[in-house]
């Protein structure tokens, strides 16, 4: 039987998910909670991975922002203009990614390279796609898996009636579900010192790419188990 494992928040930190994920089953099924970027030095190589590897990733904040500011980025600079680095996507650790992707020297010299733009405007359009939340068959106790970036569980019927105010929670909902959730929800975004497993929910970011000290984790859905890595 395939197992699921759902890894948390990777904020560029390449090199500590190839640790994690050479401690994981060959033919194990990896899920992603989104935020592969920003904040550590290697966000390009980690969206290359993935999408290389065809693995499942849900949308993150973080790769909400990129979309936003980043295709302004590279309008202005296309244009020969000085990019906006005013704003949140900067702040939140978008200088490392521009810099992963080649596109910025030192702290904040623009490079102008033609190439390296089509690279992150070709990783952009591929965020685009990513869903807010991915369904699965397998149920724990008794209730239906959902995968998300952040927690949704409370929100789960705002889904079909209010997509907007469902997309918000999706993205940026720090509070964790109640016991009442009718869904078992694996989510990231928020940190916690360890994994946190109750009935109703899995909270997974373990801090990657936001403390030096902290872990990568990931969650087996079928065997309950839980594989951290330090920071490499």
């Amino acid at each position: 039987m395939t197992q699921h494992y759902i890894i948390g928040d990777v904020h560029g930190e390449y090199q500590t998910l190839l640790t994690l994920i050479s401690q994981l089953p060959k033919n194990a099924e990896l899920i992603f909670v989104g935020d592969l970027i920003d904040r550590g030095d290697e966000s390009r190589e980690v969206v290359e991975f993935v999408r290389q590897n065809d693995y499942r990733v849900i949308m993150g904040n973080h790769e909400a922002f990129m979309i936003r500011y980043g295709e302004a980025f590279i309008a202005a600079v296309s244009q020969g203009q000085q990019p906006d680095m005013n704003n949140v996507w900067t702040f939140a650790g978008g200088i490392e990614t521009l810099r992963s992707y080649d596109l910025i020297e030192g702290h904040y010299t623009i490079i102008n390279d033609s190439q390296a733009l089509k690279n992150l405007q070709n990783d952009i359009d591929w965020m685009k796609s990513l869903p807010l939340y991915l369904e699965l068959v397998y149920p724990i106790n008794r209730r239906k898996v959902v995968i998300s970036h952040a927690s949704i569980g409370d929100f789960w019927h705002l889904r079909h009636t209010k997509p907007d105010d469902f997309s918000f929670y999706a993205l940026s909902n720090r509070h964790p579900p109640s016991s009442q959730s009718p869904i078992f929800n694996i989510y990231g975004h928020t940190v916690v010192p360890d994994v946190v497993i109750t009935d109703s929910y899995v909270s997974l970011d373990t801090g990657c790419g936001k403390d030096r000290e902290a872990k990568l984790s990931a969650f087996c859905i079928e065997a309950g188990e839980v594989v951290s890595v330090q920071i490499s």
